[in-house]
């Protein structure tokens, strides 16, 4: 099974990856009638669509790469140890989880993935993730001097789970901003700003796992985790790309991203 797919950008190419870590639905034919087929129906934590959203981003010079398999078999974006990202209560779904976000079990009972099952996927599933982008990000330092990673993301507009009202339009996550330098961040804001969606900044996400990972200014290597809500890029049910909300989020990301390129030249 394929587990992830870069794609390359079909112009000069500039110092940025992007990396979408749970926009992927496909599970492995010896796990399907492990989970729950009422869960199978609609992988509700998908990250519907964004590879689409962000599809402008290859005639700008960026690297794409998507991961293949449901976040539901493992989490990209969790600590591979499952130390809890956050806190302060909030229900935080796992490396090889059990629930989905509104903590409704995904699998048949009994068919939970034993330690050694979870130890298998990370040697199969996981750490290719994490090697492809090294190599990735390696091979831009190369030539640039520095590279970025652009992890994105969307969520459901309201998890109670998480927090009782809706969450900000879009959220930036640097981690206390210790994942890019100042420069970097500010760019970034600029252009997230440059519509007339809230934004928010390291609340209440300040970058999953991705970011913490490879967010090394001081090797020259910066990470950024930017968070959206679906239905400003979907249907009101969070169900089905909207084109006309699409290209309004589209022309703000390619301000975002121009801002970027400008500042890492």
């Amino acid at each position: 099974m394929k587990l992830l797919n870069v794609k390359h950008p079909a112009t000069d190419r500039v110092p940025i990856v992007i990396s979408f870590p749970h926009s992927g639905t496909a599970i492995p034919e010896e796990l399907k009638n492990q989970y729950n087929p009422d869960a199978l129906a609609h992988l509700d934590d998908t990250d519907w669509f964004l590879p689409e959203l962000y599809s402008f981003a290859l005639d700008m010079g960026i690297t794409m790469v998507e991961a293949q398999l449901s976040r539901w078999v493992i989490d990209l974006n969790r600590n591979p140890e499952s130390q809890p990202l956050y806190n302060d209560g909030r229900l935080i779904t796992g490396l090889c989880t059990t629930t989905d976000f509104e903590g409704n079990a995904i699998y048949k009972e009994g068919c939970e993935p034993t330690q050694e099952e979870i130890n298998r996927r990370l040697k199969l599933y996981y750490l290719p993730y994490y090697q492809k982008i090294q190599v990735l990000l390696n091979d831009l330092k190369e030539d640039f001097g520095h590279a970025l990673l652009y992890d994105a993301h969307s969520i459901r507009s309201v998890v109670t789970t998480i927090q009782p009202q809706r969450f900000p339009d879009i959220i930036l996550g640097t981690v206390d901003e210790t994942s890019a330098p100042k420069n970097i961040i500010e760019a970034t804001m600029n252009g997230l700003k440059s519509s007339d969606y809230q934004v928010a900044h390291n609340s209440p996400f300040k970058g999953g796992h991705i970011t913490r990972f490879f967010g090394k200014p001081e090797e020259n290597q910066y990470a950024l985790q930017v968070e959206r809500c679906k239905d400003l890029y979907m249907d009101k049910l969070e169900r089905a790309y909207d084109a006309e909300k699409g290209k309004k989020m589209r022309q703000m990301l390619i301000q975002t991203f121009s801002n970027l390129i400008n500042e890492m030249k």
